[in-house]
């Protein structure tokens, strides 16, 4: 069975995702104010992205990768354009590394 992560663009301008087996029915619950809390404030949602995988868990672990990322990141995905992904990742620095 497929599992998906997806997603949406919130009336506020802002991004949503989620994981979830039933992409249609997920979405049709989303529209209807019967999704999560957040999109059901920021609504109307129209979906933007999806990715398929073969099981839930690998889904929901991309679900929480993508909500880390900025919202810079997220679009360059939402539009192709994988190649500028690694120039917007977040860098991190570690106390060792600065001396």
């Amino acid at each position: 069975m497929a599992a998906y992560v997806y997603i949406l663009h919130c009336s506020n301008g802002t991004y949503y995702t989620g994981s979830t087996k039933y992409l249609e029915r997920r979405l049709a619950q989303h529209k209807a104010g019967e999704g999560a809390n957040y999109t059901k404030k920021h609504a109307p949602v129209e979906l933007v992205y999806y990715e398929e995988y073969q099981r839930i868990d690998y889904a929901f672990e991309r679900e929480h990768q993508l909500k880390k990322w900025s919202r810079k990141k997220k679009v360059a995905l939402i539009n192709g354009e994988v190649n500028a992904l690694p120039r917007l990742a977040k860098k991190t620095f570690r106390a060792a590394e600065k001396d």
